[in-house]
């Protein structure tokens, strides 16, 4: 029941905005988006951690060729749910000083998208997490091209048709999932694991290039990326969120549940592979990050390079790298967002991202100076910040699969704190200018998002143990039944 209320309550939601054309659609979208996350936190509560699944609700579809509506919630699962339904009130809330042309329109897009994501992170049949995944696309290809700046027809169609060409990759690896099902085929998730461990290591080579491709175009992974920087850039700022903060975790948890279980000697063929492709990509857009000078596509790069280290750790294979990487999963989710809703509140004021029109702000705003370090410390994963758990255990777990892809995947560490501090500097120390003498005070509703994030980076960071437990069953029971089935 629980499951299902997550998956109804933004529909409904989402549907009676678009119906009613409401002119108090945010506080309605955001009233909503807190009910969501109530019934989050007593799924958190209610959870037992044994690494099985819970909340499931099993319902057929179309029987005749073995869809199933099935959905269940597990530790894995968990902690995306609760990133999602914790991240789009703050989003939502973050929009209150802006006004939007079509709220109604806008607000019950966030919605869907919000249901369609928590759909991906807990159905457990193949079609119907394809279905999902179809529909998380289609709200923020919306969003982005209503409300988005710049050339973003022309953006937004490079985006639209990159994601789908990858999800039809991922589909014709379901399909032929399905179709070596033993007994009567099936979409469902035991079925499909089962069937692609049944296969040859040549078999699931394509499957995991099927699945790998879709998810790398997600995440994204180098060299499927060149749509994202400018994505987020001409994105509306509440669309960017939802892009970095939420949604590019559907391509790491793909890997997780999807990836490494149903064509485990597929990965352990070509992990070496994808793995320095990751931190290719990691190199590569920490100096790119380094050179730019308009800092939301500074903030986009540093995303590809959190998320390519996030990738290795995962297909790494081994416990601290996919542990390591759900608590990265969360922890960059919250700094994104506090990223580029500072990115907001900049542009907002001076009408420019230009790291070199700007400086001196600490001298105006104190507050607002240690509120954004903040959240810059926790993305450069100052230790006692949230960044550092995650990262911590991804080079760990990297450093056990190949001592050499550690240590150049570091370095995203030193490079990360160059580009972060360098923009940090920029921005907030030195003398004022003419522009920046007269910022603006923060607004209540800023206050309020920055505090909560802040809050977020510092509790996770000083005290990780109440994720780490949630995950950790499910973790522990996926990696062994990868390690078995590759005869580690």
């Amino acid at each position: 029941m629980i499951t299902g209320l997550l998956i109804l309550i933004p529909f409904l939601a989402g549907c009676f905005l678009l119906l009613v054309k409401n002119d108090n659609a945010k506080k309605i979208a955001l009233a909503a988006s807190l009910v969501e996350l109530l019934v989050a936190s007593v799924a958190l509560v209610k959870f037992s951690g044994t690494g099985e699944r819970e909340f499931a609700i099993y319902y057929p579809w179309i029987q005749s060729l073995g869809i199933n509506f099935s959905v269940a919630i597990d530790g894995i699962s968990l902690l995306l749910v609760l990133l999602t339904t914790g991240l789009v009130p703050l989003i939502i809330f973050s929009s209150f000083n802006k006004t939007i042309e079509n709220p109604s329109l806008f607000y019950s897009l966030i919605l869907f998208m919000q249901m369609a994501l928590v759909g991906v992170f807990t159905a457990m049949d193949g079609f119907l997490f394809y279905i999902f995944w179809e529909l998380a696309l289609i709200p923020i290809w919306f969003i982005c091209l209503l409300w988005g700046s710049g050339e973003r027809a022309k953006i937004t169609f490079k985006f639209l048709v990159y994601t789908l060409s990858g999800s039809l990759f991922m589909l014709a690896a379901l399909i032929y999932l399905y179709l070596h099902t033993y007994g009567a085929h099936s979409f469902s998730i035991d079925a499909l694991y089962q069937a692609g461990r049944g296969l040859s290591a040549s078999e699931q080579t394509w499957i995991f290039w099927g699945m790998f491709i879709a998810f790398a175009i997600k995440m994204p992974v180098f060299p499927f990326h060149t749509w994202q920087p400018d994505t987020y850039t001409t994105a509306p700022t509440q669309g960017t969120m939802l892009l970095s903060g939420i949604m590019l975790k559907m391509g790491t948890y793909g890997v997780i549940r999807w990836l490494l279980p149903v064509a485990p000697l597929g990965v352990e063929h070509w992990a070496h592979f994808a793995i320095v492709l990751a931190v290719i990509g990691i190199l590569y857009a920490s100096t790119i990050a380094i050179a730019q000078k308009d800092f939301k596509r500074l903030i986009a790069y540093s995303s590809i390079a959190h998320v390519g280290l996030i990738a290795a750790g995962i297909l790494a294979g081994n416990v601290q790298g996919v542990q390591g990487s759900m608590i990265q999963m969360l922890s960059h989710g919250v700094n994104v967002v506090g990223l580029f809703f500072i990115v907001d509140m900049l542009e907002s004021r001076f009408k420019t991202r230009e790291l070199h029109a700007m400086g001196g702000i600490r001298n105006v705003n104190p507050q607002f100076a240690v509120l954004f370090l903040i959240v810059l410390l926790g993305s450069v994963a100052l230790p006692l910040t949230n960044g550092f758990v995650g990262e911590f255990l991804l080079l760990n777990g990297v450093y056990q699969y190949n001592e050499w892809i550690a240590a150049f995947a570091g370095i995203s560490v030193i490079l990360g704190a160059v580009y972060m501090l360098r923009s940090y500097q920029s921005i907030m120390l030195g003398e004022t200018n003419a522009m920046t003498v007269s910022f603006a005070p923060l607004t209540g509703s800023e206050k309020a998002v920055l505090i909560i994030i802040c809050a977020a980076i510092i509790a996770f960071g000083v005290y990780p143990k109440p994720l780490l437990d949630i995950a950790e069953p499910s973790v522990l029971k996926l990696v062994e039944g990868f390690k078995l089935a590759i005869g580690k």
